[in-house]
Protein backbone atom coordinates (compact mmCIF):
# COMPACT_ATOMS: atom_id res chain seq x y z
CA UNK A 1 0.00 0.00 0.00
CA UNK A 2 2.83 2.41 0.78
CA UNK A 3 4.45 1.75 -2.50
CA UNK A 4 1.56 2.35 -4.16
CA UNK A 5 1.05 5.69 -2.73
CA UNK A 6 4.94 6.45 -3.14
CA UNK A 7 4.02 5.81 -7.11
CA UNK A 8 1.11 8.35 -7.36
CA UNK A 9 2.64 11.00 -5.83
CA UNK A 10 5.96 10.52 -8.20
CA UNK A 11 3.62 10.27 -11.20
CA UNK A 12 1.98 13.39 -9.98
CA UNK A 13 5.11 15.14 -9.65
CA UNK A 14 6.86 14.14 -12.52
CA UNK A 15 2.97 15.16 -14.71
CA UNK A 16 3.05 18.74 -13.10
CA UNK A 17 6.77 19.26 -13.78
CA UNK A 18 6.38 18.13 -17.64
CA UNK A 19 3.29 20.68 -17.72
CA UNK A 20 5.14 23.37 -16.35
CA UNK A 21 7.90 22.59 -18.29
CA UNK A 22 5.74 23.18 -21.85
CA UNK A 23 4.17 26.23 -20.79
CA UNK A 24 8.02 28.11 -20.65
CA UNK A 25 8.63 27.01 -24.62
CA UNK A 26 7.64 29.38 -27.05
CA UNK A 27 7.26 29.64 -30.85
CA UNK A 28 10.40 31.08 -32.95
CA UNK A 29 9.71 34.37 -34.14
CA UNK A 30 10.10 34.49 -38.03
CA UNK A 31 10.16 38.29 -37.80
CA UNK A 32 6.08 39.34 -38.60
CA UNK A 33 4.45 41.40 -36.32
CA UNK A 34 1.27 39.88 -34.95
CA UNK A 35 -2.14 41.09 -36.79
CA UNK A 36 -4.16 43.23 -34.22
CA UNK A 37 -7.82 41.78 -34.45
CA UNK A 38 -8.87 43.80 -31.49
CA UNK A 39 -12.06 45.95 -32.45
CA UNK A 40 -12.05 49.30 -32.30
CA UNK A 41 -13.80 50.89 -29.47
CA UNK A 42 -16.26 53.48 -30.67
CA UNK A 43 -16.58 55.83 -28.23
CA UNK A 44 -19.91 57.63 -29.57
CA UNK A 45 -21.83 54.86 -29.84
CA UNK A 46 -20.61 53.44 -25.95
CA UNK A 47 -21.98 56.83 -24.71
CA UNK A 48 -25.07 56.35 -26.11
CA UNK A 49 -25.76 52.78 -25.18
CA UNK A 50 -25.27 54.06 -21.73
CA UNK A 51 -27.65 56.33 -22.17
CA UNK A 52 -30.33 53.84 -22.94
CA UNK A 53 -29.54 51.76 -20.08
CA UNK A 54 -32.94 53.06 -17.87
CA UNK A 55 -32.22 54.28 -13.91
CA UNK A 56 -33.54 52.11 -11.45
CA UNK A 57 -36.57 52.95 -9.66
CA UNK A 58 -35.08 51.82 -6.28
CA UNK A 59 -31.50 50.76 -4.91
CA UNK A 60 -30.91 47.32 -5.38
CA UNK A 61 -29.77 45.37 -2.25
CA UNK A 62 -27.90 42.49 -3.10
CA UNK A 63 -27.95 41.04 0.43
CA UNK A 64 -32.15 41.30 0.58
CA UNK A 65 -32.60 37.81 0.92
CA UNK A 66 -30.15 37.00 3.16
CA UNK A 67 -31.40 38.76 6.24
CA UNK A 68 -34.73 39.80 7.36
CA UNK A 69 -36.46 42.24 6.30
CA UNK A 70 -37.43 43.76 9.28
CA UNK A 71 -35.20 44.47 12.49
CA UNK A 72 -35.14 41.53 14.70
CA UNK A 73 -37.53 42.62 18.20
CA UNK A 74 -36.44 41.55 21.52
CA UNK A 75 -38.60 39.17 23.35
CA UNK A 76 -39.20 39.43 26.98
Amino acid sequence: MRILVIAAAALALALAAGSAEAQGQRQPNDGAKPADHAPKVDEKAYKAALERIPEPKDKYDPWGDARPSDPAKKSR
